[in-house]
């Protein structure tokens, strides 16, 4: 059963859930079933402006993106190791092409507190408001190697957004 972490209580080792645990991201509407979802392994959490937050990125290229800009809320969630596979598939699959969630196996519900769904396997959930965005901007990149993940020029527009609830195992 989960339950409510306070941001501030939350004790994580950051760089091993983004590198090693990764996350959906989901964005959209539970009530009106209009959303989706999609594997992200980049990210940062923090406190900006006195709020906790979690920073994502998405490409204008993903299907995500149009629920991202859409709507206000979005979902993180975590998952035991052994939906690894799932997760890969719902990285590497497109939500315009086929029903990716439903070919995961994966259960969607409704968050307790943002419009954006959650999933049910997951051991930890992020509810999330949007604050902010931006997009990256190349000629910003002070490292040259950050060109080579942009091959096709689609850089990832930034969102912050605020964390409202935590749950976790």
């Amino acid at each position: 059963m989960l339950h409510e972490v306070k941001p501030l209580d939350l004790t994580v080792r950051i760089n091993d859930l983004w590198d090693n645990k990764w996350f959906l991201l989901t964005a959209g509407s539970f009530t009106h079933d209009e959303y989706n979802t999609m594997t992200i392994a980049w990210g940062s959490f923090g406190i900006m402006w006195n709020k906790p937050f979690v920073q994502v990125v998405v490409r204008p290229t993903r299907f995500t993106y149009q629920f991202m800009e859409k709507y206000k809320t979005f979902t993180l969630c975590r998952f035991p190791e052994k939906y690894k596979t799932e997760l890969k598939l719902l990285g590497s699959k497109s939500g315009r092409d086929i029903n990716k969630i439903k070919e995961s196996g994966l259960t969607v519900k409704q968050s307790t507190t943002v419009e954006a769904p959650c999933f049910e396997e997951a051991d930890m959930i992020f509810e999330c408001n949007k604050i902010y965005y931006d997009d990256f901007k190349p000629e910003n990149f002070l490292d040259s190697g950050i060109e080579k993940n942009y091959p096709l020029k689609d850089y990832h527009r930034i969102y912050f957004g605020e964390i409202l609830k935590i749950l976790e195992l």
